[in-house]
């Protein structure tokens, strides 16, 4: 027993060094949220739980070898295969229709893509770069959304 203690508690040697770990996961969780809230509401497929998961995924990522010390050059590494890994999801959700020009899911795609970009800033401790980022793309998806529908309807 422990042992196993111990394994749990080896990651954290100060409450504080806990304290910032739950900060950075619980941000990148809420941010993720408040994309996927506003990709709910518009009924798209990829909603609240999947942003949630892409923007905690991407911030466990980076935050886990931060924590263990692993060489920022490294950490530079496991966020290329982050974005690249990403772009993997973001393909799934594409889908492209018998006309050529009839392409859906680009927008999608794009979201969770940005999603794993904050929460990989936000595993990194930039979390006002995070929020900032959050509040562009919900101004995007929602306000420049709406006028290209009523462009389009014109």
């Amino acid at each position: 027993m422990r042992l196993i203690l111990q394994e749990l508690g080896a990651t954290f040697a100060t409450p504080d060094q806990l304290a910032r770990v739950l900060v950075r996961l619980v941000a990148a969780a809420c941010v993720g949220a408040i994309i996927g809230l506003q990709r709910q509401h518009a009924h798209k497929p990829a909603g609240l739980r999947t942003h949630m998961l892409v923007s905690l995924g991407s911030a466990v990522f980076v935050l886990a070898p931060l924590e263990l010390h692993v060489p920022i050059g490294e950490v530079g590494r496991v966020i290329q295969g982050v974005a690249a890994g990403i772009g993997f999801i973001g393909a799934g959700a594409i889908l492209k229709r018998n006309d050529e020009s009839d392409v859906q899911g680009l927008t999608t795609a794009a979201g969770i893509w940005l999603t794993a970009g904050v929460g990989v800033a936000i595993g990194l401790g930039a979390i006002g770069v995070a929020l900032l980022a959050m509040l562009l793309t919900w101004f995007i998806l929602s306000v420049i959304g709406h006028f290209e529908r009523r462009m389009n309807r014109s």
